[in-house]
């Protein structure tokens, strides 16, 4: 045995690196501003009427939270084969495919939500067989237009993203599917989509996490969500920064819920080679 390795078993586990301790100095100092500026919200600012308020905001959150999860399940479901016609499709899906993601991309979300609202809604009553039809009383409300708007935008954004996942799972994993006989139905359902999933699964957190904050703009089309309740209160009460500060902690809060989420479902997909 050479010294070197006598050496190298001479070790302690006290020896080896540790982890570095959450609570540093600097971080127990910011914790403890942003209690004191907490505190200081509490017992200097005027928060008296959220008691008359909090049944409207619960309903507003709720709305909030419905408009986020359907445009995000809907918009993922056609980002999937806007992705997936962009890698392997033929010109004449792969093209209209990289239009869309494009063009969606390229415009505002507020001109898109408001030409949808404003411009189609706005056709719609002049035709007598729609006005008849038992998809009226849906296309006279303001909240369809929000969901297709928001829908539409999270599936050309997150239409690229899976392009990029689709194109980066290795090649060499599809071969070894195609050589086991698996047919493409197969190989695509239990290979190629779950590996582009779980590539894509950080970028899909910060897309979702913008796409709560896109959420507000549907009170520009009278769709009463949270920040159309605060924008009320603000109108009753007069006051500015309390209900503006309420409005930061609440989407502070869902950012939150949705990181750790994401971070949860991260952590528990096995990476490929650990």
């Amino acid at each position: 045995m050479t010294d070197e390795t006598t050496h190298a078993l001479a070790y302690t586990p006290e020896d080896l690196p540790r982890k570095d301790s959450f609570l540093k100095p600097h971080r127990i100092v910011l914790m403890l501003l942003f209690a004191a500026l907490v505190v200081a919200v509490a017992v200097f600012m005027r928060w008296d009427w959220l008691p008359r308020y909090l049944p409207r905001l619960g309903s507003g959150i709720l709305v909030s939270l419905a408009m986020l999860f359907s445009t995000a399940i809907l918009g993922f479901l056609l980002a999937v084969p806007l992705g997936l016609a962009q890698v392997t499709g033929p010109w004449f899906f792969k093209a209209p495919a990289r239009i869309f993601c494009t063009v969606i991309r390229g415009t505002p979300l507020l001109l898109q939500l408001w030409l949808l609202y404003y411009g189609l809604g706005s056709l719609f009553p002049q035709f007598p067989a729609i006005r008849q039809s038992f998809l009226w009383p849906y296309l006279r409300e303001a909240w369809p237009y929000g969901v297709a708007a928001l829908t539409v935008s999270f599936a050309a954004y997150e239409g690229e993203v899976m392009r990029g996942a689709f194109a980066g799972v290795p090649s060499g994993e599809l071969e070894a599917a195609r050589a086991y006989g698996m047919s493409r139905w197969t190989m695509f359902r239990r290979i190629w989509l779950p590996r582009a999933i779980h590539r894509a699964l950080p970028t899909l957190n910060g897309e979702t996490v913008l796409q709560l904050k896109s959420t507000p703009l549907v009170a520009t089309i009278t769709v009463v969500d949270v920040y159309a309740v605060i924008s009320k209160v603000r109108q009753e009460t007069y006051l500015t920064y309390e209900p503006l500060l309420l409005l930061a902690a609440i989407y502070m809060c869902l950012t939150g819920i949705l990181v750790v989420a994401f971070r949860y479902f991260e952590n528990r997909i096995p990476t490929r080679g650990a």
